[in-house]
């Protein structure tokens, strides 16, 4: 009889142990997980830094040509400022957008209004830096976004589901384009 109970003890003991091996495999999984969005959202931060960076070069450069429209510059300004104080993934994300929207109509309003700029070396390479970096900034969002899905479909299975909701893990949003830039902007001197 000791011998029977003995084996039962044991079998427990090793359920236990395989269910307190498996919490803590999926745990480290999940915790990985987190961190690999969290890499991949400050790959994005990073691109918007230096997008950020380039922007005073490149008004420095147009105001050495021409005076252009104040209030496109000043939404330029704002968007940038906005960036950089911005705090939480949505704010950034918000930002960015705001960003992206005032770069793309002062760019394109300078460069129409004055040809010449176009010629300019120093403007031109600020540009091309400038595109490059949003090809990252772009290539970043995309990864962004993908490590999220992955993450938030783990936490959405079962049984990783139930240990998501005791730890605390929560979704990540997705980085989504800003209704309306579907079409292109309007540019208008008049």
């Amino acid at each position: 009889m000791k011998k029977k109970g003995l084996i039962i003890l044991i079998a427990v003991i090793a359920i236990i142990a395989l269910l307190a091996g498996s919490v803590i495999s999926s745990y480290n999984d999940l915790v990985e997980d987190r961190e690999e969005v969290e890499t991949s959202w400050s790959q994005i931060s990073v691109q918007l830094q230096r997008r950020a960076d380039l922007i005073p070069n490149l008004v420095n450069t147009v105001k050495g040509y021409t005076e252009y429209e104040q209030s496109t510059l000043t939404a330029v300004t704002e968007a940038r400022n906005a960036l950089k104080n911005a705090g939480s993934i949505n704010d950034q994300i918000t930002a960015s957008n705001r960003l992206d929207s005032a770069l793309n109509v002062w760019v394109n309003a300078v460069t129409e209004a004055y040809p010449e700029l176009k010629a300019n070396t120093q403007f031109t390479a600020l540009t091309d830096e400038l595109s490059g970096t949003e090809n990252r900034i772009a290539v970043a969002r995309r990864d962004y976004n993908e490590d999220a899905r992955e993450f938030n479909a783990e936490i959405k299975k079962f049984p990783t589901s139930i240990l998501a909701g005791i730890f605390g893990f929560d979704a990540y949003d997705y980085f989504e384009a800003q209704a309306g830039t579907e079409n292109a902007p309007i540019v208008n001197f008049n």
